[in-house]
């Protein structure tokens, strides 16, 4: 019997005992996990997922893969160039069984992608609704409403640095990156080639952060 799994973006067509390198999962060499995004188990076509199945593998190893060079080069009067390589993170995974049914009750870990991502701050309670206000028994005069006073706008965390001193970012995109738990030059300093791929993706950035050269010059500002 064979599967069709989504995994990372991506479909893999699988039996029992297949060795496969997929985006990277959070887990453990050893580990049991079960993937439950399934698109086609035998002849049982999902819509878009197969109800009720799953399949098992086990982790092997956490490697990395072949390194790929990115190379950028601007023709400008005050051009530049940059080399950089990349070797993405990959989970090492045997098949072990294919569950037509009952895997949503078999209590194996399910499996998360756990690529490196950028910490976010908590997400706010939502407010509580207000309690319905009850009908007055006769119409009194309205009170003028006093003048709200305008509420300042609200100021950055102590020791935040002015992100407004890299290339492209204002204010609107300084308060994105804030926001976002990105408060000073030394967190944008120690990015790695996941985090500025997840920054991409959350904030909309669309190779922003390469394009500009963000690292760079925030490696030269937090050396003050």
């Amino acid at each position: 019997m064979f599967a069709v799994l989504k995994t990372g973006g991506k479909q893999y067509k699988v039996t029992s005992g297949d060795v496969l390198r997929v985006e990277k999962l959070a887990a453990q060499a050893g580990d049991k996990i079960q993937f439950n995004e399934i698109l086609m188990v035998g002849s049982t076509v999902g819509t878009p997922l197969v109800a009720g199945a799953g399949v098992q593998a086990e982790v092997i190893d956490q490697i990395k893969g072949e390194k790929t060079i990115n190379f950028v080069k601007r023709r400008r009067k005050h051009g530049s160039q940059r080399k950089k390589g990349h070797r993405q993170q990959l989970t090492l995974v045997r098949i072990a069984d294919i569950l037509e049914k009952g895997a949503d009750k078999s209590g194996v870990m399910a499996a998360v992608s756990g690529a490196g991502m950028v910490a976010t701050p908590a997400a706010k309670p939502a407010a509580k609704k207000a309690a319905p206000k009850k009908e007055a028994k006769a119409e009194a005069p309205k009170a003028e409403k006093p003048k709200a006073e305008k509420k300042a706008a609200p100021k950055a965390s102590a020791g935040a640095d002015d992100l407004k001193k890299l290339s492209g970012v204002g204010p609107a995109l300084e308060k994105k990156l804030h926001e976002a738990g990105v408060t000073t030059f030394a967190q944008i300093a120690a990015w790695t080639d996941a985090d500025v791929a997840a920054m991409d993706e959350k904030l909309s950035f669309k190779g922003r952060i390469e394009r500009e050269g963000w690292i760079d010059q925030a490696k030269e500002l937090a050396k003050g």
